[in-house]
């Protein structure tokens, strides 16, 4: 029997790294820090960034990424050689798609209005209530999906049970089935659930139709800053932006004019061209907005549910079966 040696520079405990041994006794699991590594005689690796001096590693024959996108890959010489990269997208697709319709909400229930007043310790007269407190209704809106990816997905199948109309693009649209990693009982897999499939040519007719906009795009040099002035332009002035995907695929000052000047309802942001957000971004001083520090995919659980995408993928490579989230070098994800 040949051994296939893995490697794991993340950090993680003994018994992560035992379920992975009880895979199979073809396996030699060993762990060590990135940079100190003994890379030389490693077959497959499971790592946040793999070294840029590949030679260090010169049996690798594939890569599991603790990264679910691969943008800060660009630049690193593996990106430019045929060594596949598997990613962990899908992993934290839940949370994330939980913590935008939680943002969704707060905003159309004016929760922020309410903990304003909460902390003054008063409630406004009963004559204005009904300004300041009445909500947007949820519940039949047309919500427009920016990505339909594992989160976008997830993103849809729960606006289903608010009997929204869901919208979504893709950079294919003919390809609506979905082949990557999803916890049981999540996504939209074979791509069942949007009422319209809009082509991403026709990206601004999806963002008119749309009470509520979600964007779930992967940085890519076609997305960068793909959400700019005329997007915010042909928003309806009642609707709100939720972005979960990546902060560069907004143009932030764009979006900032169109909240100051109320060309859209609201926005709720968990993430930034810039992270941290710079402390005189315009966005803080906007009392329409949300904005959360990066942290919708924060899981107890990450670690374990990345070793479980981590066991499936040394299965399928075992046996001589496709891995799961491969990346596309030509997409950028």
């Amino acid at each position: 029997m040949s051994i296939l040696n893995v490697l794991v520079t993340m950090p993680f405990g003994g018994a992560l790294l035992d379920r992975v041994r009880a895979l199979s006794p073809a396996l030699r699991v060993e762990q060590g820090p990135p940079d100190s590594a003994d890379y030389s005689q490693t077959d497959v690796l499971y790592c946040f960034m793999p070294p840029r001096d590949l030679s260090r590693a010169p049996r690798l024959k594939w890569v599991q990424l603790h990264l679910a996108g691969v943008n800060l890959l660009y630049d690193h010489p593996i990106y430019q050689t045929d060594i596949p990269l598997a990613t962990t997208s899908g992993v934290h697709a839940a949370s994330v798609a939980e913590y935008a319709f939680a943002l969704l909400l707060a905003l159309t229930h004016r929760v922020p209005r309410m903990l304003e007043w909460q902390h003054k310790g008063t409630w406004p007269p009963d004559g204005r209530r009904w300004d300041l407190f009445v909500p947007t209704e949820v519940r039949g809106a047309s919500i427009g999906i920016v990505g339909y990816g594992s989160i976008g997905r997830e993103v849809a199948r729960i606006a289903r049970t608010f009997a929204m109309r869901i919208l979504v693009t893709k950079r294919d649209i003919h390809e609506r089935v979905d082949k990557g990693y999803r916890l049981p009982g999540t996504g939209d897999p074979d791509g069942i659930l949007p009422d319209e499939w809009v082509p991403p040519e026709r990206l601004h007719d999806l963002l008119r139709a749309s009470d509520f906009v979600v964007n779930c795009l992967p940085l890519t040099p076609e997305t960068e800053q793909m959400l700019g002035e005329a997007a915010f332009r042909a928003m309806k002035a009642t609707a709100y932006f939720i972005n979960v995907g990546r902060g560069a695929t907004v143009d932030e000052s764009a979006l900032a004019r169109a909240l100051a000047e109320r060309r859209i309802a609201g926005a709720a942001l968990d993430v930034f061209s810039q992270e941290p957000l710079p402390g005189d971004s315009p966005l803080y001083r906007l009392e329409n907005v949300i904005l959360s520090p990066h942290v919708s995919g924060f899981i107890p659980s990450y670690d374990e549910k990345c070793t479980d995408l981590f066991v499936e993928n040394l299965r399928r490579y075992l046996e001589g079966e496709e891995l799961l989230n491969l990346v596309d070098r030509r997409r950028g994800y």
